[in-house]
């Protein structure tokens, strides 16, 4: 008891401050470049941050990326530093330079990417070996591109409704076992799943490559998302392929009947893409999985709670290495108790809801106190 008294205590310590959207350029290769950053009000010079790329579709922007996505909720909690950067124009049209369609291109975005991460690391306490790409459509290639020619500074990646091209398959040199997740759509007519015969490699040669390059079971465990949206047109099932090198994992969400959309903002609302994606990441980072070399027990991965801020209910997700209960504990400002709630967890993905409408405005703790195991804290925002 005296333990986890005095971890809250730490937490109430914790200066809150306001969220900070930065635009910020950066000259490269002769050009301007731009992206925005995330600073999360949870952000502390003193504890390195993650940080999270996230790279727009072909056309698209990186102020319409920020938007679809909606990082932002899941780096207030989470702790990370969030960036939507922006890419060049090809024939007129924004885009990443991944080869392919675009393979006239000229644009020099992986050096941009390496830029970037310099630039922000001078600026900001960041965690080199937890740095992240994900994207969507031609960003979702790209993020696939800067794992097989910027892995000694990306942890994982993570690609949503794009695969990789001809050329990127063929000259991909990644520099260690790397984690992907892949979220696609079977009836995607953009970038189809099986592939479209010239530019784009099918998901199937994807997963393909990274099982065979991470040395992962070629057979996935596969389980069914709920089907918690009857009326979205879609169902999901999500594969992993365990047991890598490093005992890194190959995963795939599988849409069936889902087209070129973002889960949870447009399409299957059956899971949010964004947090999904978080949830993969956390559990990297670029030497395996986090606390593999630990001597003490961590059986629950960085949880996050989403919506947050919220006023009427909130999500408490985390991932379980193994099966378990827990005392989940809401704190005020003032080390008050405002919720108490004993909890069962499984092995693997979980999801508990948290009732916030009795609640005053303010900052809030919640503490997850799991059997045998270290204690998680994360922050609540109540409008």
């Amino acid at each position: 008891m005296r333990f986890t008294l005095i971890l809250l205590l730490s937490f109430f310590t914790y200066t809150t401050q306001a969220q900070q959207t930065i635009n910020a350029t950066i000259t490269h290769d002769g050009q301007q470049r731009n992206y925005i950053l995330y600073i999360p009000a949870t952000y502390n010079s003193n504890a390195p941050a993650p940080l999270v790329f996230n790279f727009h579709g072909f056309t698209s922007s990186a102020t319409a990326q920020r938007a679809v996505a909606n990082f932002e909720p899941i780096a207030d909690t989470a702790g990370f530093i969030l960036v939507h950067p922006q890419g060049t124009t090809y024939l007129g049209l924004a885009h990443w330079n991944v080869g392919g369609w675009v393979s006239g291109s000229t644009a020099d975005d992986v050096g941009f990417v390496s830029a970037m991460i310099d630039t922000i690391s001078a600026q900001y306490n960041i965690n080199p070996k937890r740095i992240y790409c994900t994207g969507y459509s031609n960003g979702g290639f790209f993020s696939l591109m800067l794992a097989c020619r910027l892995g000694n500074k990306i942890a994982a990646v993570a690609s949503n409704s794009g695969t990789m091209t001809t050329d990127m398959t063929a000259n991909c040199t990644p520099a260690h076992p790397t984690p992907v997740l892949q979220i696609h759509g079977d009836n995607d007519l953009i970038v189809p799943y099986a592939g479209n015969g010239t530019w784009g490699e099918s998901v199937d040669k994807v997963l393909k490559y990274w099982v065979g390059y991470n040395q992962c079971d070629t057979t996935p465990v596969t389980t069914a998302i709920p089907d918690i949206n009857t009326n979205d047109g879609s169902t999901a099932q999500y594969m992993v392929y365990a047991n890598g090198l490093n005992q890194v994992t190959v995963e795939h969400i599988k849409v069936t009947g889902g087209a070129h959309e973002w889960p949870g903002a447009t399409g299957n609302m059956d899971f949010n893409a964004s947090l999904e994606m978080w949830r993969f990441f956390s559990k990297y980072d670029i030497t395996g999985p986090v606390n593999i070399n630990s001597n003490t027990k961590d059986v629950i991965i960085e949880p996050v709670v989403y919506p947050n801020p919220t006023n009427e209910r909130t999500t408490l997700s985390f991932t379980a290495a193994e099966a378990g209960s827990a005392n989940i504990s809401i704190y005020n400002m003032l080390g008050k108790v405002v919720q108490h709630k004993n909890v069962n967890y499984r092995n693997g993905r979980n999801s508990i809801e948290l009732n916030t409408t009795a609640y005053n405005a303010g900052v809030y703790f919640i503490h997850l106190q799991p059997e045998l195991s270290q204690s998680k804290s994360v922050k609540l925002l109540v409008k």
